[in-house]
């Protein structure tokens, strides 16, 4: 039992409860052939696993005795090595220090010794120099030719060579011109022999790529005259090759990433070096290679797309190798590329304002050749209001209105094609133009578009599309275009304002030019919106004029006053008014839009409520009629519903309104006068539709009126 115990406390987690659990369940079980609990039993497993328990905590208590004693005699054992350890790690410290001290003192007395050994050694070596020097120099001294000594004619010794004519020649530079001047010119002379020997040996470890070479030749050189000869030579050398076949522009960035890995190793002042080697790129090869690019002007269009290209990808170029620049050369760059592009930057203006005109006037041309139409100069109105004077008073036409077989002159393919054109001026423009001239070259590029494209396309449109509209009570329902145009003058008008928010007033804004474009603005759009309105006005008026005409002429008598009892339908005339009215609607909708459209709308059913207003006050009613009637308006009012102007709805409904007074008995006619939608008229009216009535005469003497006529 006591192994069991065991392995039952060593599980992870031990719980109490579930011990206690497991021991009446197995006691349960040993008593189950009895058929009762038996409390006793239980008792008693109890009380001796208690005893159980109690041995083994005995036991265990005694092994932990032992094995702490054990543990105690392994700490004093390890406290005793720790301590000799420590009396050993002092002793190895004490004897580092002696031995730095003796160190410290030997390196003393050597340092000592270097220094005397120097001060002796130094003069000595100095004046060995200084012979080796009087020899070289006494050879350049003697009279006639120079004897060639090994050192300047051995190419392995072109270094100390080197070192020596060096010296000489600074020598010589104190010499005294008098006695001294044939000895100044030989070592002037091998001097330049020298030197040019170290450019060419400088030369050719660039070929080679040797780059440990080229760094200490071009230290040597950095004491001679003519170091910047090796500068001049690396950076003529490495620029030989083209950049990038035709295109310069590609290979110039990763040529000047490469070479500067390298002069920042071999030169001691890389960022001058680097600086120089650039301005040789823009003062040569690019410079060249635009003005061969730029030497064609006959095309112009051509010329300002190249210049544009150059010019740009010229800028980028700059700032993509102003990280090679120093601090000092900030502005360089861009002084750079100004002289290179300063003879094509002075006339670029006139050149652009040139190519957009005459690009602009070519659409034209265009567009009027492929409607083969001559322009003409237009009457501004002069004739069409005589032709309307003498059409009004004398009853008849002078003259066919030309409507050009609904033509309406205006392109908004033309208008993007004029856009974009000018859209490109304007992108060069910005980029070419210096901040002093943009503001007066954009606002110039603007009037040469407003002029070709608003006056010269749009406003010739409006003319003709003004003179085309049909006169006002005609006979014939009139034919409208004017809508077409204004419809597609809205859209060129609206591409027109997108260009001029993108590309004009980024120009112009903050600058005092910006007042002068608000100002030339507002008076174009002021013109084109009074015409508009002209041409709206004279359409609505021809379509007015024409629902008065025809029902004059087609509205029958007997269509209200019928003398036998008909079916209670509408009328044919007003049938046809409506058929004819309802496409005019859905065109005004279409072509006219924003607040425009619900003011066209509203005007248009305004005045057909005032024409059928008029007309019904011309016609005697008798109840058929009057049913009649009121079916008529009934058909207008379906009609004016498209038009979506609660102003027009609630006219149409006093109309309504008022035509059941020509319907109702007349002992209620007092009742209906009083009613919510004719209360608030005014007396006169009401009583003008009631005297229509065909029994009025009859009902104007009886009570039945009393508070109308009055």
């Amino acid at each position: 039992m006591m192994s069991q115990y065991m392995e039952e406390f060593e599980q992870e987690p031990f719980e109490v409860g579930e011990f206690i659990e497991r021991l009446t369940w197995r006691t349960n079980n040993e008593l189950q052939n009895s058929e009762d609990f038996n409390p006793e039993a239980l008792h008693n497993t109890f009380i001796q696993t208690i005893k159980d328990l109690k041995i083994l905590q005995e036991k265990q208590q005694s092994r932990c005795e032992r094995l702490e004693e054990s543990l105690r005699q392994e700490q004093d054992s390890h406290a005793k090595k720790i301590v000799k350890l420590q009396e050993r790690h002092q002793t190895a410290i004490d004897w580092f220090g002696q031995l730095d001290e003796k160190i410290n003192s030997v390196a003393g007395k050597i340092m000592h010794l270097g220094e005397q050994l120097e001060n002796v050694n130094t003069p000595r070596s100095r004046s060995v120099e200084a012979q080796k020097l009087l020899s070289y120099m006494s050879e350049f001294l003697m009279a006639g030719p120079v004897i060639v000594n090994d050192i300047f004619s051995d190419p392995l010794r072109l270094h100390e060579a080197a070192d020596v004519i060096q010296k000489l020649y600074a020598i010589s530079q104190d010499l005294p011109p008098g006695n001294f001047a044939e000895s100044k010119r030989k070592i002037e002379k091998k001097y330049d022999e020298v030197e040019r020997r170290l450019i060419e040996e400088f030369a050719a470890a660039q070929k080679s790529e040797d780059i440990e070479r080229m760094k200490c030749l071009a230290q040597i050189l950095s004491q001679f005259k003519g170091y910047t000869q090796c500068v001049d030579a690396y950076i003529e050398q490495s620029q030989m090759q083209p950049c990038s076949g035709k295109d310069i522009f590609i290979g110039i960035v990763p040529m000047c990433k490469h070479h500067y890995e390298i002069i920042k190793k071999v030169f001691a002042n890389p960022q001058q070096v680097m600086s120089k080697f650039i301005l040789n790129i823009y003062q040569l090869k690019l410079h060249q290679y635009a003005m061969t690019k730029l030497e064609d002007k006959k095309d112009e269009e051509k010329y300002l797309r190249t210049l544009y290209e150059l010019y740009s990808r010229t800028l980028k170029l700059s700032s993509d190798l102003q990280v090679y620049m120093s601090t000092i050369d900030d502005d360089l760059l861009q002084k750079l590329t100004q002289q290179i592009f300063m003879k094509n930057l002075a006339v670029y203006p006139e050149i652009e304002i040139k190519c957009l005109t005459a690009k602009c006037s070519t659409e034209l041309e265009k567009f009027y050749a492929s409607k083969k139409h001559q322009k003409t100069q237009t009457t501004k109105g002069f004739r069409r209001n005589m032709e309307v004077l003498i059409a009004t008073r004398a009853n008849i036409n002078i003259a066919a209105i030309e409507d050009y077989g609904g033509e309406t002159f205006l392109s908004e393919e033309l208008a993007i094609n004029m856009l974009q054109e000018a859209k490109a001026s304007f992108k060069r423009c910005r980029l070419l133009s210096s901040e002093v001239e943009l503001p007066g070259n954009a606002i110039k590029l603007n009037g040469i578009l407003q002029r070709f494209l608003m006056h010269e396309h749009v406003d010739y449109a409006l003319e003709l599309g003004l003179q085309a509209v049909p006169l006002a009570e005609g006979k014939v329902f009139p034919q409208l275009y004017f809508f077409d145009v204004v419809q597609k003058t809205n859209i060129i008008v609206h591409l027109l304002d997108k260009l001029c928010n993108t590309s004009v007033i980024p120009c112009v804004s903050n600058t005092p030019k910006y007042s002068d474009y608000v100002f030339k603005k507002r008076t174009l759009m002021d013109q084109i919106e009074t015409k508009l309105d002209q041409g709206l006005d004279r359409s609505i008026s021809a379509v007015i004029g024409w629902v008065k005409v025809y029902l004059q002429y087609e509205q029958k008598k007997t269509d209200y006053k019928p003398e036998t009892d008909v079916d209670t339908i509408s009328s044919a005339a007003c049938l046809q008014v409506v058929q004819s009215l309802q496409p005019v609607i859905v065109q005004i909708k279409k072509c006219v839009d924003g607040e425009n459209l619900q003011n066209v709308l509203t005007e248009f059913g305004t005045r057909l409520h005032r024409i059928i207003y008029d007309h019904l006050q011309t016609m005697q009613f008798n109840t058929a009629g009057a049913m009649c009637a009121i079916c008529d308006v009934n058909e207008y009012r379906k009609c004016i519903r498209e038009l979506d102007s609660p102003l027009v709805t609630q006219l149409f409904d006093i109309l309504h309104a008022l035509c059941n007074l020509l319907l109702v008995k007349p002992q209620n006619l007092q009742e209906v006068c009083t009613g919510d939608t004719l209360n608030y008229l005014d007396k006169s009216v009401v009583r003008q539709f009631i005297q229509l009535r065909t029994d009025f005469r009859i009902i104007k003497n009886t009570n039945y009126l009393k508070g109308i006529i009055e």
